[in-house]
């Protein structure tokens, strides 16, 4: 049996974090270990529980969840950090993403959408809403000054393209017809390339200087 995904759920509005727990507690596979009102409280409950992952909403009394979501990864622990919002202004995006959140999604989604995010984000993969992503891309474009981008190969850029589309390294070897192994190489080419040490990261760095 696979272990259950521990979750914390961050939100202010009762009906909405009943909702979401609610949806989590109907499906397999998922165990919610906490729920949280504001900031300073999930921050705590990540201390105290360690869950596999946080599904954070971003406004919150006392500490927004940008500024949690950078607190509780600081901590250095495993968790790991999806936003669910309503809200999807570009300042709002950036500073998810800045602080170290593995995904965004809304919650406008289809259930299906946030469950399979919540399953990819545990796993270590990174989750956008299309429209993020899109809103990302034009953000950093025009953020952008001149980037200097670094040389990378077709194949590192078919994979990194997939890898921004929330594949995992599995899907991605057998869409590209090639070993595990090798995608993991061609991971840490990226990296090195990009000066970044986690998928995310190569992501929003391949959008800053224009290679996605």
């Amino acid at each position: 049996m696979t272990a259950s995904i521990r979750v914390v759920v961050a939100d202010d509005h009762p009906i909405v974090r009943a909702g979401i727990v609610g949806l989590l507690d109907s499906e397999p596979g998922f165990e919610v270990v906490g729920e949280a009102v504001d900031g300073l409280e999930v921050v705590a409950l990540a201390a105290d529980l360690r869950p596999d992952l946080v599904l954070m909403d971003l406004r919150m009394p006392g500490l927004d969840g940008a500024g949690a979501t950078e607190r509780i990864l600081a901590d250095g622990g495993a968790t790991r950090v999806l936003v669910l919002t309503t809200y999807e202004t570009d300042d709002h995006i950036l500073a998810a993403i800045e602080a170290g959140a593995s995904g965004y999604l809304l919650k406008a989604a289809p259930q299906e959408e946030i469950l399979a995010g919540i399953r990819s984000v545990a796993a270590g993969e990174t989750v956008l809403a299309p429209s993020i992503a899109a809103k990302l891309v034009r953000r950093v474009r025009a953020d952008a000054t001149e980037p200097v981008a670094p040389s990378l190969s077709p194949r590192e850029l078919e994979v990194l393209r997939l890898v921004a589309d929330g594949r995992s390294n599995p899907e991605i070897a057998r869409t590209l017809v090639i070993g595990e192994a090798t995608v993991k190489t061609h991971l840490i080419h990226v990296f090195e390339k990009l000066g970044v040490n986690d998928r995310t990261r190569a992501v929003t760095r391949a959008m800053e200087l224009g290679l996605l």
